[in-house]
This record gives structure tokens, sequence and C-alpha cells, in this order.
């Protein structure tokens, strides 16, 4: 199943760092925050990911292209053109970076990148700005066993994202944009979409919060998966701070490849 990271989006509320790069390339200790999102789904065998980039997308192209470079010793002979690494980490994933636009709203992204996924087959999909311990493979069985269009990772945590009231069978009743009324629980990603997907994706400007997960709700077609254990997204640069000195602990909580 392929991994789908949305990637392109500018990110003005950490401008601190996202004008000098996407978002999705700020680095949390030694890897960008995207490293520490693949490593995640790779963690539980799911290793071939199809990047939606958009806003600076050459940068993200080029650190895939030299990542070897950047993280090992290199020998260049220049005399024969070969470059020898040493202590090559063995990531074994395979990365297509697609350049969905400066300006694509999340809906069109998922619709542009349709020709690199596998034809009648369901994919993950997830955003390019947190990370956490979830269990990727649970998240699976919850959206097989629900038998629906699409699955999302709910969580509680007190900011102002999409709300999600659901049932007490996990089917999503309503998804809406927080108040200051509603409890914390919350779509943090993580989702899981069947092929069907892209008969509700409608172009450039389809938002997939505001356009497709809310029809999907109405019509019955949205599962949920709630996650108990860690979470954190990087919003701003405080956020940034706090994944750096937890990513810096001996116990990180989202390294869930450290705990195999």
């Amino acid at each position: 199943m392929k991994v789908v990271v949305l990637a392109g989006g500018f990110g003005t509320r950490i401008s601190e760092e996202s004008h000098l790069k996407p978002k999705p390339m700020i680095e949390i200790g030694k890897y960008p925050i995207l490293v520490h999102i693949m490593r995640i789904y790779a963690a539980q065998n799911h290793n071939d990911f199809v990047i939606c980039a958009g806003y600076k997308q050459q940068l993200i192209k080029e650190y895939f292209n030299n990542f070897d470079v950047y993280y090992n010793d290199v020998t260049f002979n220049f005399e024969t053109g070969d470059r020898i690494f040493h202590n090559k980490p063995k990531f074994d994933w395979k990365v297509t970076i697609a350049n969905t636009g400066m300006n694509t709203m999340t809906g069109g992204r998922i619709q542009k990148i349709k020709p690199y996924l596998n034809e009648n087959e369901p994919f993950l999909l997830t955003y390019g700005d947190a990370v956490g311990d979830i269990d990727i493979n649970a998240v699976i069985e919850s959206h097989v066993k629900s038998g629906k269009i699409a699955t999302i990772c709910v969580y509680n945590f007190g900011q102002n994202k999409g709300v999600v009231d659901i049932s007490r069978n996990g089917l999503v009743k309503r998804f809406r944009e927080k108040s200051d009324l509603d409890g914390d629980l919350i779509n943090i990603g993580f989702m899981v979409f069947q092929p069907e997907i892209f008969n509700y994706l409608t172009g450039d400007d389809c938002v997939l919060e505001r356009d497709v997960l809310p029809k999907l709700a109405a019509e019955g077609q949205l599962n949920s998966f709630t996650h108990h254990g860690f979470w954190q997204c990087m919003d701003t640069l405080r956020e940034k701070l706090l994944l750096e000195e937890l990513d810096a602990s001996p116990d990180c909580p989202w390294k869930v490849w450290k705990k195999k």
C-alpha cells in the first residue's frame, strides 16, 4: 500500500524557516520532519512513498537526490566519476516526488498523483508536518473492517483543528471546524482511502478537509480510528523547539523504529 504525503503548502505559521524551504523540510534534529514521518511508516513495512510537493518543490527533489551524500562519509573519484559511500544507511525506500503545483489545495494535490498509485488499491495519506507513534497497521485494520471509503485518525488535543464527531461504533457523524465550545477530538491525518475517493476530488481548488471529508461523513462513508498515544504537529516555532527537545531525548515518543 503506497504512502502519500502532502508536502506542498507554504507553512506561513512557521515563517521563520518556511521562507527558505518547504515546511516538511524543516529539520528536527538530524532529519527534516518529512523523513521522521516516512520512518514512522517504513518501520511498519510501508516504504513506497509519493510526495505531493509544491512550494519550493525543487528543494525536496534535491534533498532526496543527495540523501546519501548528506548523511554518509563519501569518497569522490574524479578520475572515474565514482562515488563510494561509507556506512551507507539501508533505507529500502521508493520515493516519488510529484510537483502538484504552488497553489493547489489538498484535495487537488491528491488528484494529481493518481497516476503514481496502484490501480484499484487503497492508499495511505498523511500531512508533512506532524509526527506520532501511530499504529499504522491498526489504522488499516480498522479501515478494512469498516468497509468505508475513508478512515481518519482522531486524537484528543487542544488546538484549533478540524473537529470530528463520532458515534460509538467509530463512524464519523460530522466533520467541521473547531469552536470554543468543543471538546478536543481532532483529525490528525494518518488516513486510509479507497480508490473511490477520486470520485470526490474536483480539481485544484478542492480542499480535502472542507469539500471531501464532510461529504463522506454526511454519506456515512468516513470511519475513524482513535489514537491514544503521542502526536504533535509543527505549526509554530514553539512546537518545532518542543519536537527538537523530544528528538534529543533517549525515549523520543514517535521513533517507533527504535522500539522494534
